[in-house]
């Protein structure tokens, strides 16, 4: 077999999968959406921004892949049922379901924070994941073999001074997905946890806009790692993967 052939091959990697991307029309969900759909994924793409949207659609049919945009506000929690619903009705199962959108909320001390802003990071963060798996799950059930991972942060434990927002709702988040992977574990659905670490996106611009920006983690580097991770034969669920390059 040829250079070109094998090429080919390896980009076709997820022929015939379908797969379900938050927060697709920037950053690290962009770059993930990009790399699926080259791979040959059939790639769900759920984001509020439809202008991005629409150009992350463009990049992937450059690519000659194939996506299903949704602008969708996740923290409208009934609307992920109905996702939920139209997916099963066009697809039927669902085989990979990669959770990124998120939000930092606010850095500021805790005794001056709005209870609103919190309940807002809660919402995307936590409840909207929660969500998503109640609405997912039957899907995942489908497939011959899912693969959910849900994206947190190596804040969880640290107890950083004015990350209440951040840190609180992500560890809830951890919580929670490893408890779905023990009641899973069972069945045909690898459930993971990714640490990205620091990575060159608007939201790490925003905790550090001094910050020199060519020290960071490029969004296609964690899209790479997370196809790593998704094509592996053995994959352990339960699991946290922690990029090297810290928060």
């Amino acid at each position: 077999m040829n250079s070109v052939s094998e090429n080919i091959l390896m980009q076709k990697q997820l022929n015939g999968k379908t797969a379900l991307v938050t927060g697709a029309s920037q950053g690290i969900g962009y770059a993930i959406a990009v790399t699926l759909a080259k791979h040959g994924a059939h790639v769900i793409c759920i984001a509020r921004n439809a202008t991005n949207l629409e150009h992350l659609d463009d990049e992937i049919q450059r690519n000659q892949g194939t996506a299903t945009l949704v602008p969708l506000d996740l923290t409208d929690h009934c609307a992920i049922d109905t996702l939920g619903y139209e997916i099963a009705k066009r697809w039927k199962s669902l085989d990979i379901l990669i959770s990124n959108a998120g939000t930092l909320g606010i850095l500021t001390p805790i005794n001056l924070l709005d209870p609103q802003i919190l309940q807002d990071s809660l919402s995307l963060n936590f409840t909207a994941n929660f969500r998503l798996i109640r609405a997912m799950h039957p899907l995942l059930l489908n497939a011959h073999q899912a693969h959910a991972i849900f994206m947190t942060s190596n804040v969880v434990g640290k107890n950083r001074p004015f990350f209440t927002t951040y840190s609180a709702s992500k560890a809830a988040l951890e919580e929670m997905v490893l408890t779905y992977a023990q009641e899973t574990q069972s069945h045909n659905i690898c459930v993971q946890l990714f640490n990205p670490g620091a990575v060159k996106t608007q939201m790490r611009r925003k905790i550090y806009p001094g910050e020199d920006q060519n020290k960071l983690t490029l969004p296609e580097e964690i899209a790479t790692k997370v196809l790593e991770i998704l094509t592996q034969k053995n994959p352990q669920t339960g699991t946290i993967y922690n990029h090297p390059k810290k928060f």
